[in-house]
């Protein structure tokens, strides 16, 4: 390690495992920005399913060892690169995508993956923000196409990515059913803008869903007539 290299603690992975190859250290090395990078001082960190799966070794993409987890994180820009001109120090952000690994004290980020971070939401809002809200909209408005009036079924509605989708569905005008396993996820799924949700540990819970379907659209089929003969 160079003279005065600054330090820094951070989570580090020297083989795929379990929740326990996670080691803690002290003496990592802070990452040194390129021309097109960031360095973000992280103040929250969110923990991804793909980070775990990266972590147990499952996941189709394994980065060389040891590394630091972490794709999603939220803080306060360090330093930049020489060429990046839409941040300066200061700045509060948030992105999607880490290089050198979230679970640590600092971590950079192409420019290009970074995203002001709204006064108006904390550093642990705007780390939840990546892979769960980013993964729902592209899902929901990119491929699926959703519009306004349409119905939209959100498969284990309680998890991060499946609590974005409801929100951004219902926000833009969808009628939103989820599906949850606990009576505690049925609720966090109501509260996150569900219309109707339904627990799918249960043996016929396709059907109930398959019949609230049907009278949904016999209603708008009756409300359609009754407007035009009217």
């Amino acid at each position: 390690m160079a003279t005065g290299q600054k330090l820094m603690r951070a989570i580090r992975v020297f083989e795929f495992g379990g929740p326990d190859v996670l080691k803690f250290q002290s003496d990592v090395a802070v990452p040194i920005t390129k021309d097109h990078q960031v360095l973000i001082k992280v103040h929250a960190c969110g923990v991804n399913p793909v980070d775990t799966y990266i972590r147990s070794g499952t996941y189709s993409r394994k980065p060389p060892l040891p590394y630091t987890p972490g794709s999603d994180v939220a803080g306060v820009i360090e330093a930049v690169g020489e060429n990046v001109s839409a941040f300066k120090k200061g700045d509060r952000v948030f992105t999607a995508g880490t290089i050198s690994g979230g679970y640590a004290e600092f971590a950079v980020a192409a420019d290009d993956t970074v995203y002001t971070l709204p006064e108006k939401l904390d550093f642990k809002q705007g780390a939840a923000l990546g892979v769960p809200y980013f993964t729902a909209y592209r899902a929901l408005l990119h491929s699926a196409r959703g519009k306004a009036g349409e119905s939209v079924l959100v498969h284990g509605a309680s998890g991060g990515v499946g609590l974005a989708a409801c929100q951004i569905a219902r926000a833009y005008g969808l009628k939103v059913l989820g599906t949850a396993g606990t009576e505690e996820g049925k609720n966090i799924v109501l509260r996150n803008g569900a219309h109707e949700v339904f627990n799918h540990r249960e043996v016929n819970y396709i059907d109930k869903i398959k019949v609230k379907l049907f009278y949904s659209f016999i209603k708008v089929k009756f409300c359609f007539l009754r407007d035009t003969f009217l």
